[in-house]
């Protein structure tokens, strides 16, 4: 594997938690970084690609932890701009419900590909749905579009087992039984997931929500992935309907329910975490339960503000997510720690939280949730994994007093000019590397337009 020299970096950061550097050289090998200092050197008879980052900003590429690949194919439609969750799902239920091979593949790479060009290394990504006509190993589309692109990846195996008939809110043709979801829950684990802690792959096991799984497959779900050591994730306290919900079937909120069904703890991220109130998060706080943050989709959906400034006060890991493409209807990575930032100081005033400490959630606290341990940081011997943003342009001029902060208060467009994963270039002067944008574009579009017609939209 060739070497990647960053020389002369503007500003470096290193960690979320340590002050930034300048001047600096940053040398990655083998998929690690192994140097960081001023006038790196290096042998002529060695392959060596040297980026110049005189004007740049250099940081650990950031980590997504909640995400729905595909439904970037069903961004925007007009009859859900406006709707809140329930009814969102029940209507997009109707058109997910087709999702074939080639809706999978092109999903998984338009999302992934949004990522890795706003700064994001690592991804994991909530699929759930499993129609009925499917045949194949889904998962196994998904990593090929991930190695693909080169993004290190921890999909969840996602599932439900409750539909309509059973009073969930999902069509019969997309959910499973609760054999089915074991057996390949089991299947994913022992195929892809790798424990290693500079692994590119890893799998989380993940029954969809209290509203459309039994508390058994919750029970089973989390003694399964705790006999593989795997993380665990759901979907969370994310709106009102779902506390009702819960109140009514089971007598109890959602994270009462998660105890019982032994779905909480240190191994456990719950997407959104928005209706949590003070008495369940000192029960978040002190079983180290953490929280992947959707800043956005919360917006678009009106579910609500996660108390992410109190959640960080009490100690609980926060790390960040863009959800799926049809409820924040970007990959945006870099715009969601915007949107993170600035959310929290509507609900909170304007010193709630600052910009480091959307950054560690950002990279930190995500390497945290998806269990990659040597990610999240460029120091040695941790991933080479690092989003590089150009800082040279008229739309940074006047912000480069704290270039840093420039990333989410200043600029219009979240692109990188660089982004590296496990030492190899993933975005390379704004262009993704590994599939070109233009057929990507229109591969997309005609997935999503096949769903369209085969649900008679189009």
């Amino acid at each position: 594997m060739s070497k990647i020299l960053l020389k002369n970096i503007n500003c470096l950061m290193t960690s979320a938690e340590d002050s930034p550097l300048s001047g600096y050289d940053l040398l990655m090998s083998n998929g690690k970084v192994s140097d960081i200092a001023k006038n790196l050197q290096i042998p002529e008879n060695e392959a060596c690609r040297v980026i110049d980052c005189s004007h740049h900003v250099v940081i650990p590429g950031m980590i997504n932890t909640h995400h729905h690949f595909f439904q970037t194919l069903t961004r925007n439609l007009p009859a859900v701009q406006n709707a809140k969750l329930f009814d969102w799902l029940v209507y997009l239920y109707e058109i997910w419900k087709h999702i074939g091979a080639d809706e999978i593949y092109y999903s998984s790479l338009l999302a992934m590909g949004e990522l890795l060009k706003t700064g994001c290394t690592a991804a994991t990504d909530h699929h759930y749905l499993y129609p009925t006509h499917f045949s194949g190993d889904l998962m196994a589309l998904q990593f090929e579009a991930a190695e693909t692109l080169g993004i290190r990846f921890s999909p969840t195996r996602g599932s439900m087992s409750l539909s309509k008939k059973d009073g969930g809110l999902p069509p019969d043709s997309v959910v499973q039984s609760e054999k089915e979801i074991m057996d390949d829950s089991l299947r994913v684990i022992e195929k892809f997931h790798d424990p290693n802690p500079h692994a590119m792959r890893k799998i989380v096991l993940a029954p969809c929500s209290p509203f459309s799984v039994s508390t058994e497959l919750l029970r089973d779900s989390a003694r399964l992935a705790r006999s593989y050591g795997v993380q665990l994730h759901t979907h969370l306290a994310e709106t009102l309907d779902e506390n009702d919900y819960c109140q009514t079937k089971y007598g109890k909120r959602p994270l009462a329910l998660m105890e019982e069904c032994e779905f909480i703890g240190s191994d456990v991220f719950y997407a959104h975490g928005i209706h949590f109130n003070d008495e369940e998060l000192h029960i978040l706080a002190d079983t180290k339960t953490q929280i992947a943050h959707c800043p956005s989709s919360n917006m678009r959906l009106g579910s609500g503000i996660c108390r992410v400034k109190d959640m960080l006060e009490m100690g609980i890991t926060v790390a960040l997510g863009v959800d799926g493409s049809a409820s924040n209807d970007t990959s945006d990575m870099l715009g969601e720690a915007r949107a993170a930032l600035l959310l929290q100081r509507v609900r909170y005033g304007s010193a709630a939280v600052s910009v480091r400490d959307i950054f560690k959630m950002a990279t930190i606290n995500g390497a945290d949730l998806l269990n990659f341990t040597k990610s999240g940081k460029l120091e040695k011997g941790y991933n080479a994994d690092a989003a590089i943003f150009d800082l040279s342009g008229f739309e940074y001029s006047g912000s480069h007093s704290d270039p840093i902060a420039a990333l989410l208060f200043s600029g219009y467009n979240h692109g990188t000019q660089y982004t590296i994963v496990n030492g190899k270039l993933a975005v390379d002067n704004g262009l993704l590397v590994g599939f070109d944008e233009t057929k990507l574009a229109e591969k997309g579009n005609l997935a999503a337009d096949r769903l369209l017609k085969l649900t008679g939209l189009l």
